[in-house]
């Protein structure tokens, strides 16, 4: 197939996207929002149908003869948003080019030659994952297109925000859900025999799943138009809960299950650095915990330093429930008591409030392996700049989230002078010689017995993002895992 049917279908693609781009190219040239706020014009419908036309050939070309549609596609007025999932490769604009939606995309998307022309065309919402000023605006125009009773085209979101492989929904982004206004959920399927077409964070590239989709005789992909979701008055004021009850909704009518992980879970869980997470890491855990107690992603550094300021006052004085509450400067809540929980290693009700500095750290800077590590020693040294290897062993668990570990091999090798005490300095320059050394003194030390861990639960550094996921939502009703238990 890659010497005969690949090079005649990837031809014919490439000229149907080419020949759709003028089109686009000329009915952009000198439009502005007011015009898509009045009826359309009769030169606008004509060049729709033609657009429409040839992507639905260039689709052809790449093998996906026919496709199955059900349901009925509401109109703008019954339902201004059209959420869509799961979102699991670049094929998933095959309901876009046949709707014509405004989308909601990544800024970059624009500035793609040609395939930016047509993107352009649809005027869809622009959105920066790393501006926070821009997901603001982007909630505020998806919220004025959306109650502007159908003078703008029906926006399609897809609310998970990233790709997945499709085996569960994760967590719902909630922009397409603030508006408040009725959604039409539409649910995909690739019910291929091999699956060429997941494209997420691991596994084959962009370009090796173009070739390897463009050499199957045949592409299946549904498209479900499932009943529009008028939410409730409660919904209406909460668009977490909105968004929650559509994602089960689309989820019951995929037969997948649900988790609450989320796109920066993902990140935090793949984070290319020196000391990758292990499968049974709790910090995933505690990332939701931190979202869900309402600390902004775009201030968490900043309060990083503050909080890590006031633990070094601390030194190594317990707090309980009550004095984490003041720490934090938030009420006592459940969430509150579940991440207290997740750090309280005796359940005597008090904790080392240096740890929740740890792994906070992690959080916002899950890459930046060292820059934690410095910020713990600054906690754990003595006065003369020094830590022990029980120091360590709690920073370096802390930092990975497990239970216990083993680091007598790794304080070895970098107290070289055997003093029984190591600085930062020292850390660092036996770092800077072997960038790899958890995966040599730590997760190898785990295979041990003396370790005390399983090994079916080790590495994965940065494992599988499914070993994150709870098979089901019974899951949510067992107690949390905690880190030093």
């Amino acid at each position: 197939m890659t010497l005969t049917l690949f090079p005649i279908r990837l031809f014919f693609a490439a000229f149907m996207m080419l020949l759709a781009w003028p089109f686009a190219f000329i009915a952009s040239m000198g439009s502005d929002e007011q015009e898509l706020e009045k009826p359309i014009s009769w030169w606008r419908k004509i060049v729709d149908v033609l657009l429409k036309a040839i992507m639905r050939m260039m689709w052809l070309a790449g093998g996906f003869h026919w496709i199955n549609v059900k349901g009925r596609r509401a109109l703008p007025a019954e339902a201004a948003i059209l959420t869509v999932a799961p979102h699991s490769s670049y094929f998933d604009a095959i309901p876009v080019t046949m709707t014509f939606a405004s989308i909601v995309m990544k800024a970059e998307s624009k500035d793609i030659p040609v395939w930016g022309t047509l993107i352009k065309y649809i005027r869809p919402v622009f959105v920066s994952r790393s501006d926070q000023d821009s997901r603001r605006k982007t909630v505020e125009e998806i919220k004025r297109r959306a109650q502007s009773d159908g003078k703008w085209p029906q926006i399609m979101i897809f609310p998970e925000g990233t790709c997945t492989n499709r085996s569960c929904l994760i967590t719902f982004k909630p922009g397409a859900f603030i508006p408040g206004v009725p959604v039409q959920p539409v649910v995909l399927r690739y019910p291929n025999k091999l699956d060429t077409i997941t494209w997420t964070w691991q596994g084959p590239g962009a370009l090796e799943i173009l070739w390897l989709t463009l050499c199957q005789f045949h592409n299946s992909v549904e498209i479900e138009f499932l009943p529009v979701y008028i939410p409730s008055e409660e919904e209406r004021k909460n668009p977490a809960l909105y968004a929650s009850n559509v994602r089960r909704v689309m989820a019951k009518a995929l037969g997948v299950s649900v988790t609450d992980y989320t796109f920066e879970d993902c990140q935090l869980a793949l984070a290319e650095g020196q000391l990758r997470l292990p499968s049974d890491t709790c910090l995933l855990e505690f990332a939701k915990l931190v979202r869900s107690l309402g600390l902004k992603p775009e201030k968490l550094e900043g309060d990083l330093d503050k909080y890590a300021e006031r633990a070094m006052k601390m030194k190594k004085e317990k707090i309980d429930l009550k004095g984490f509450s003041a720490y934090l400067e938030f009420p006592v809540s459940p969430t509150l008591e579940c991440m207290f929980a997740l750090f309280d290693e005796n359940e005597y009700g008090i904790i080392d409030i240096r740890e929740f500095v740890i792994a906070l750290s992690v959080v916002c800077k899950p890459s930046k392996t060292l820059e934690t590590i410095q910020l713990a020693f600054q906690l754990y040294q003595s006065e003369n700049g020094t830590i022990l290897k029980e120091d360590l062993a709690h920073i370096l668990k802390t930092a990975m989230g497990v239970p216990q570990i083993n680091v007598t091999h790794l304080f070895r090798a970098v107290d070289e002078e055997e003093k029984g005490e190591i600085t930062y300095d020292d850390f660092y320059r036996f770092a800077e010689l072997h960038p790899h050394f958890a995966e040599n003194y730590l997760y190898a030390d785990q295979m041990g017995a003396e370790s005390g861990l399983e090994t079916s639960s080790l590495p994965a550094p940065n494992g599988i993002c499914t070993d994150f996921s709870p098979e089901n939502t019974e899951d949510k009703k067992k107690p949390l895992q905690k880190k030093l238990n």
